[in-house]
């Protein structure tokens, strides 16, 4: 059987870059179960709740939804389990270090396969603010407009 190539995206966190301004971001791999496995290779995830942390000197990633394997047995696995995060330990303590100091969340952005082996992108974000939300909000909209008009104009001048 040939192996995978390339990036098959599960699951992605829109709603974590409206919340968030993201700083820097992580590759990190994660340990399953193989229920686990199979359920993401269906396509069912969910990261909306999901957050990550580091805890003796570990990273973990909790709160993420990935529901129990159709076809499983007494050996599927909790939903909402506590996931180890597989990350360099430089990348944990300059991690821990932000989260310390404070205003910094660790939120998963994305959750994929990349040449066949579960992913997650996690970020160092700091949290909006309701006007800072608004602001981000106007100016895609004004960028959005700014691009039909030049569109616009290109194609009457053509």
């Amino acid at each position: 059987m040939p192996r995978e190539r390339g990036q098959k995206v599960v699951a992605s966190n829109r709603r974590a870059r409206h919340d968030y301004t993201i700083e820097d971001t992580y590759e990190a791999g994660l340990v399953l179960t193989g229920t686990e496995v199979k359920s993401l290779r269906a396509g069912r995830a969910s990261l909306v709740d999901g957050y990550a942390h580091i805890d003796g000197g570990e990273a973990w990633l909790e709160a993420v939804h990935i529901p129990e394997y159709n076809e499983g047995t007494w050996t599927n696995h909790p939903p909402r389990r506590k996931r180890k995060l597989l990350l360099h330990k430089d990348q944990i303590l300059k991690l821990a270090g932000k989260v310390k100091e404070g205003g910094y969340t660790l939120v998963p952005l994305q959750l994929y396969f990349s040449d066949g082996r579960a992913k997650v992108e996690i970020a160092l974000a700091k949290g909006k603010r309701e006007y800072d939300k608004r602001q981000a909000l106007r100016e895609r909209q004004d960028r959005r407009e700014a691009e039909r008009a030049i569109a616009a104009r290109r194609y009457l001048g053509e």
